[in-house]
């Protein structure tokens, strides 16, 4: 339609970065109610009220596809988890009881280490971009909260299909809105395009 756009970086009055103009909620409850409001309105009603796309229009379905795969996305999360969970039991076990762990297939063997690459590269961009622009110790602080995020997903997905649910059997929309912080600004922003 003839519009520009550009990626830019705001900074508070002490040279902060804010993504936002608001802070993400501070508590697991409200920043769960966030996070299914927004998995209820993009992925699940966006899906159901917007549909796709021309069969074509591939840029279109990329742009869809990734506003609405949290719901895809929280159950490979959810698996990835539980089988955590599974193979620190079965490791506890087979220790307790003097078992021999069954030896592991070569392809299941290089599938887990290709992940474990992955993640690990992952986790490095992250915490490095995070430290370049809070320092080191918010880079640090980076990996586990990968973990309160996706506890954060979890929590909040299996909220919003109960919501959306609700709203297929006739309930009227309900957005659960949360309480929002902003940034207090003595001066105007300062917005640098990058």
């Amino acid at each position: 339609m003839g519009g520009r756009g550009l990626f830019a970086r705001v900074t508070d009055e002490r040279g902060d970065l804010v993504a936002v103009r608001a802070y993400f909620p501070a508590t697991l409850g409200t920043a769960v109610r966030q996070k299914a409001r927004w998995i209820t309105g993009i992925a699940l009603v966006g899906w159901d009220r917007v549909g796709w796309a021309r069969p074509l229009a591939m840029v279109d379905h990329w742009m869809r596809m990734r506003d609405r795969r949290a719901p895809i996305a929280v159950l490979v999360l959810g698996a990835a988890y539980l089988s955590i969970v599974a193979w620190l039991a079965s490791v506890v076990s087979h220790g307790l009881t003097g078992v021999p762990v069954a030896p592991v297939p070569d392809a299941v063997r290089l599938l887990l280490i290709v992940n474990a690459w992955l993640l690990g590269w992952r986790l490095i961009v992250r915490a490095a971009f995070t430290g370049r622009t809070y320092g080191w110790r918010e880079a640090m602080w980076s990996v586990p909260r990968l973990v309160v995020g996706n506890l954060i997903a979890l929590l909040a997905a299996g909220r919003a299909i109960w919501r959306y649910i609700w709203m297929l059997r006739g309930a009227a929309p309900a957005w659960d809105k949360t309480r929002h912080e902003f940034p207090a600004f003595d001066q105007p922003i300062d917005v640098v395009a990058s």
